[in-house]
């Protein structure tokens, strides 16, 4: 008789509980219904779960903080949920698609935790992504608090393989600059495998076996929180992570301090079928909105820099000269000036090569040390972005001497404090007439859509690892093929690119080969956006390539209208089309050891005669007319570590 009444009282309470499970469980759909987000609370722990066409894409997983106000991980109550709904239209200039309509339906969904302190995970779902952030309430008279640790995961099924880039170790690599982004990528790579000691950057990728694919990453982070990175693969999941206690030489916390009312950046999911919603997406920028006006309209373009390839030792003036007048001949807006300027130079030659760079109608970028308390690195200009009244002080002269932007390097990490730093220069930056692009940086998270005058961000493995690395240089195909499906997907990337040196330096005779076509090089110039693009040309190549190809990048915007993914796999090829105003650019590259033959639909160019810049069987550049299809379609051959581009 004990036994039936305990099975009883288990059956009873597994019923209970069931059912109070289902009266909690909350949901929402996109507005075409296809993607659907459940919310629910089990066993006093709040969950989520993605489904896209009725098929899982993340399994319940755990949502929840942790702050010194209380906890809201573990004994929560479901308290209420509400939903509505979002439509509106804004412009961009420098991301990938000029004009954005975005509607979402909304769920906010509110918990409270033992000492009954609520909290609300509030959810945006559009057709491809979702949006969601923990907001907070005042508590009682409680008006500020601090999150010490976030308990956000994604379950993936078991089938799933990932797209990663590991976080690097906090105070290491060049002068304890560490971490900057600037790993290399698993592939396809078994969730289980994922173990790396100190996690993976955001964005990140998954490949959902045969349904679909997911893209994580966060948004709208500036001086209000720290930036996130995802947990190395364990418990059968993958979680927010805040940074490591290391970073910034363990000066500043790991959390977030903020007040009440307050909330948290958005983490993003883009899910779908195809690759297609994954280049596409604008949730990085649909969720956020401008944190200022702009003090005048800032003008996007292209640029020379010698440093890439010429290095330290052209940091004088007579190379300056040379690579204003290249710039000049190449029709570019810009010269960039790297290090050393104010000791090699000098701030009085500077102020006449200034001069004279306008009077070749060529305008100025002047590279900073972010720092001078936060790591080892010793390159000057040093000490004048990292103090209020050193940038303003600095900034004043850039203003005066007629600078239109900075390019301000070595931050290493994610801490609060760092993106405060970020947050300032931009402010400050904004105030006296500069654009700015980070270097040795973070991810940029919404930036382009917060701050008006940022302009791009490295944060990736860039043009100067191909300097500096063999292995890089070999494997330079292989992270192009990735950039438009992962790190570029979700912001502006400032790689530096479009080299054309046969051999990456000075002399361009014997050493640092580099392996990928003159016709990949121009097809990254569409692949990499970016509003302002400091390409790595030399002053030999207006003699030593062909004239078709100055001709391209004389041509090439730096801003786009509409971004379409034509086709690709990530780590194989990739192809794109970028459309600035009427003119398309499709472009591609092969990261693959043989050449591969596409057949491509493009029907924005049906029935067209188009110029297609190519490699022939020999990897030699070569320019010819071809005609598209009625139907849209083209076949084009690909060389192994080659690119194409057809424009019209």
């Amino acid at each position: 008789m004990k036994i039936i009444s305990f099975t009883l009282l288990c059956a009873f309470y597994i019923l209970f509980t069931a059912e109070a499970d289902a009266q909690n469980t909350k949901s929402v759909s996109s507005p075409d219904g296809n993607l659907e987000i459940r919310v629910s609370v089990s066993n006093g722990k709040a969950q989520y779960a993605v489904h896209y066409q009725d098929v899982v894409m993340l399994e319940n997983s755990p949502l929840g903080l942790v702050t010194n106000e209380g906890d809201f991980t573990s004994n929560m109550s479901f308290v209420d949920a509400s939903t509505d709904e979002i439509k509106k239209n804004y412009s961009q200039d420098k991301i990938k698609a000029s004009s954005v309509q975005y509607m979402a339906n909304t769920l906010a969904y509110t918990v409270s935790n033992q000492e009954e302190k609520q909290i609300t995970f509030h959810f945006q779902v559009s057709d491809h992504d979702i949006a969601f952030r923990y907001e907070l309430p005042k508590w009682g008279d409680t008006r500020a608090t601090v999150v010490e640790r976030e308990l956000t995961g994604f379950r993936f099924p078991l089938a799933t393989t990932a797209f990663l880039s590991s976080m690097m170790k906090p105070m290491t690599g060049f002068a304890r600059t560490a971490p900057s982004y600037e790993s290399g990528y698993v592939t396809d790579a078994a969730l289980e495998s994922t173990t790396a000691r100190f996690g993976y950057v955001f964005p990140g990728l998954f490949k959902v076996g045969e349904d679909g694919w997911v893209l994580l990453s966060e948004t709208g982070v500036g001086s209000n929180y720290n930036g996130a990175h995802l947990s190395s693969f364990q418990d059968g999941m993958y979680t927010v992570e805040y940074p490591q206690m290391e970073q910034n030489n363990g000066f500043g916390s790991t959390g977030a301090q903020i007040g009440l009312p307050g909330f948290t950046p958005w983490r993003t999911i883009t899910v779908g079928k195809t690759l297609k919603p994954i280049v596409e997406t604008t949730i990085p920028f649909d969720v956020v909105e401008p944190l200022y006006e702009a003090s005048q309209a800032y003008q996007y373009g292209k640029g020379t820099w010698s440093w890439i390839v010429w290095q330290d030792n052209s940091m004088n003036y007579e190379d300056q000269v040379k690579y204003i007048d290249l710039a000049a001949a190449m029709d570019f807006e810009y010269i960039l000036i790297d290090a050393w300027w104010d000791e090699r130079i000098g701030y009085k030659k500077m102020e006449e090569l200034i001069q004279y760079a306008n009077s070749k109608n060529v305008d100025v970028f002047l590279w900073y040390n972010s720092n001078g308390t936060a790591n080892d690195a010793f390159q000057t200009p040093l000490n004048k972005m990292n103090t209020s009244i050193a940038r303003k002080k600095e900034m004043k002269w850039l203003k005066e001497a007629g600078v239109k932007g900075l390019k301000v390097d070595f931050f290493g990490g994610d801490k609060q404090e760092t993106m405060r730093l970020y947050e300032d220069i931009l402010v400050d930056a904004n105030d006296h007439g500069l654009m700015v692009i980070f270097h040795g940086t973070t991810l940029p998270r919404g930036w382009e859509k917060m701050y008006p005058n940022f302009v791009g961000s490295e944060a990736v493995l860039a043009s100067e690892m191909l300097i500096f690395s063999q292995g890089v240089r070999e494997n330079e195909a292989f992270y192009a093929s990735l950039h438009p499906f992962i790190r570029n997907a979700v912001g502006s990337m400032e790689f530096g690119g479009v080299l054309l040196n046969k051999f990456l330096n000075r002399g361009n005779e014997r050493g640092q080969e580099r392996l990928t076509t003159d016709s990949f090089q121009l097809a990254t110039g569409v692949l990499f956006q970016n509003p302002v693009q400091m390409f790595g040309l030399t002053p030999n190549n207006l003699t030593d390539v062909p004239e078709f190809e100055l001709e391209f990048l004389r041509e090439l915007p730096t801003t786009w209208d509409e971004t379409v993914f034509i086709d690709g796999y990530p780590g194989k090829y990739s192809v794109l089309a970028r459309r600035s105003g009427k003119k398309w650019y499709i472009a591609g590259v092969n990261a693959e050891n043989a050449a591969k033959t596409l057949k491509i639909n493009l029907p924005m160019l049906k029935g067209q005669e188009v110029s297609l810049y190519n490699d022939d069987k020999e990897r030699q550049p070569t320019l010819q007319t071809v005609k598209v299809g009625k139907n849209g379609e083209l076949t084009v051959t690909v060389q192994s570590r080659g690119g194409f581009v057809l424009t019209h």
